[in-house]
């Protein structure tokens, strides 16, 4: 059954999380470059795959239950830093975008999209930390 749980978690990783990563980084992109037809669907990509991805931490919490690892220092310093990155995703990002997608002006649109990027980018390498941790983790018995 723990392969199972693993093998559910890791393709719910891989099939939410990146979509969202790649479209939240293409979006200050397309704003800049004037691509704003694709803007409302890759906002919507991140909507959607956001919330698909909260599979990501539900089967990671039931495959380190069935692990017996819920209490190891990599794990909890994997979640800490998953909360953090869907708190960037949903307080920074994703309003961000809304903001984009409502504001016609292009005086507010530089700042906003910068931060955006910036944010957009502390999204993507908080997720990478963890992943990171996930592979490497600190005591596995792999030999990684």
């Amino acid at each position: 059954m723990t392969k199972v749980l693993l093998s559910l978690h890791v393709i719910a990783a891989i099939l939410a999380v990146g979509p969202v990563a790649v479209a939240a980084s293409m979006f200050p992109a397309a704003v800049r470059t004037g691509r704003t037809d694709h803007l409302p669907l890759l906002h919507r990509i991140c909507r959607v795959y956001a919330a698909v991805g909260v599979a990501v931490p539900l089967f990671g919490f039931a495959t380190a239950s069935a692990l017996g690892v819920l209490g190891d220092a990599w794990l909890i310093t994997s979640i800490a830093l998953t909360a953090a990155a869907a708190a960037v995703l949903v307080f920074q990002v994703l309003p961000g975008q809304e903001k984009l997608l409502a504001d016609e002006s292009a005086e507010g649109a530089v700042a906003t999209r910068t931060r955006l990027a910036v944010q957009t980018g502390v999204f993507n390498l908080l997720w990478a930390t963890v992943t990171v941790l996930m592979i490497v983790r600190p005591g596995s018995t792999t030999g990684v």
